[in-house]
Formats: structure tokens, sequence, C-alpha cells
């Protein structure tokens, strides 16, 4: 058993015990001591944050980490902020991230076997930076990632008639269906086509689209000619790295294309 003290930021939030799993030299590592978390994930809509890092974490479990036992509390006393957060990622399926270089460490939020007040009971998974974001967005969204080849032969291209022809065709396929289960999949499935067109129109009327709160403005890029006797193309572009899109014109001089 290790004593280490866990930060949010730059601020201590509590003393925990951390128990080293599995193969991997936690005992060793340089951060044992002192777990800096640096934010809380996005929630996950579909699975269970421990059923997610189970599959993509290569080295399985790498520690578990309970808060230290504290004297008894007043019924009133606000719980401290380590078992606030442990509430917090229990109750909207988030877990805590703490950054190491190119990976990252989730801590997931266990019910804790103990009946003692005020205590916080995590698991510990190490994984590559950025990859249990990457599945949450496929997972939330039903969609999975594409892998294009070499020659770029295969492309998914939207215009605004086709999410048009798109919504039209779920809302005619809802208005007949009553699983609960599939309504609901293909109102969030209408809800993101939507979203999406609106994107578009934003990108056809103004050359820019705001999302979460910021603006992206167009970039021209130049394409290089398929021929000798052709010229180079500028078209206007924006790319949305985290959510895979690029909006463009398949004709620069024409908005609507």
């Amino acid at each position: 058993m290790i004593k280490s003290m866990v930060y949010f930021g730059h601020i201590s939030i509590g003393e925990v015990e951390l128990w080293p799993k599995g193969e991997t030299n936690v005992a060793a590592a340089p951060w044992v001591r002192e777990i800096r978390v640096d934010r809380l994930s996005p929630p996950s809509e579909r699975c269970l944050p421990l059923a997610v890092l189970h599959t993509v974490s290569s080295g399985a479990l790498c520690f578990v980490m309970e808060s230290r036992p504290s004297p008894a509390t007043a019924d009133d006393e606000p719980p401290s902020s380590l078992v606030a957060m442990h509430t917090a990622c229990l109750r909207d399926n988030k877990t805590a991230v703490f950054p190491l270089g190119a990976e990252e460490i989730h801590l997931v939020a266990m019910k804790p076997k103990s009946s003692l007040p005020n205590h916080a009971c995590f698991w510990g998974y190490k994984v590559p930076l950025g990859l249990y974001n990457s599945c949450l967005s496929m997972l939330n969204l039903r969609c999975l990632g594409i892998v294009f080849d070499l020659d770029e032969t295969l492309i998914v291209a939207n215009t605004t008639r086709s999410f048009e022809d798109r919504i039209d065709a779920l809302q005619r396929k809802l208005s007949k269906e009553i699983d609960p289960q599939r309504i609901s999949g293909m109102l969030a499935e209408i809800k993101r086509y939507q979203e999406d067109r609106s994107m578009l129109k934003q990108y056809i009327d103004g050359d820019q689209v705001t999302d979460g709160g910021k603006v992206y403005k167009v970039q021209s890029e130049v394409v290089p000619p398929l021929a000798d006797n052709h010229q180079p193309m500028i078209r206007p572009v924006i790319r949305l790295q985290e959510k895979s899109i690029i909006l463009t014109r398949i004709n620069p001089s024409v908005r609507s294309s």
C-alpha cells in the first residue's frame, strides 16, 4: 500500500491509499505520491466507463485507490472535495483524468464496499492520450471510425439535400415505429442530422461556423493539379478535427456546391 495525495489542478482534494495491481510497476513511478487530476472526461451515454476502459486498456487495471479513513463527521457536514469528485463521476458516468505525457490515467469511480460515510474508491486504468474520448465519441453517436485507403477512393460526402432526404426518411419510419428503444435511436439520429445541416447552412451563408461557442472561419487550401495541363484549385475549407468534419465546396465559386 502506498500513501498518496490527490490534486485537482493545483488544489489538494484528499489523501488516499493506493494498491498497485497487475504487472505494471506503479510503485516505482515518480507520480505515484501525487495524483494530479487535470479534468473530468465527457459523460459516457451508452456504456459504463469501466466497460470502455476494460476494453481499450492493454495493461488492464493499474491500481485501486481509496480515500483514507477519517474520523466520524456530522451528518450535515459537506463531503470532502475527493468524495464530491467521486460522487460526480458515479452520477454522470465520467472519469477523472490524470495526464502522463503520451498517456493518461483514468480514475473510474467505484461503489465502495465500505459503508463508511465520505468514502471514495477509484480504479486506475492507463491508456494512450485521447483514446478514451475517441471511443466515447463513437459510442455516444453509434458510429464507427472509418479507415481510408491511401489513394482516397473512399469518402463520405453530405450536402444540404442529402441531410434533408435522410431526415425525411427517418421521420417517415418514426411515424410507424412502436419500439421505444428504436424511437429513441431514430430521434437521436435525426437530431444529429439537423445539427449537421445547420452547421452546413452556416458555412454556405457566411463562410464560417460556430461550434461550442467558438467561431471557425474558412481557410484557403491549395489543391494540387490532377494533371500537368490542369491548374491548381483553391478551396475554402473549415476543419473541425474533434468531430472529424470537413466543410468545403466541390466548385469553390458556387456556394451551394
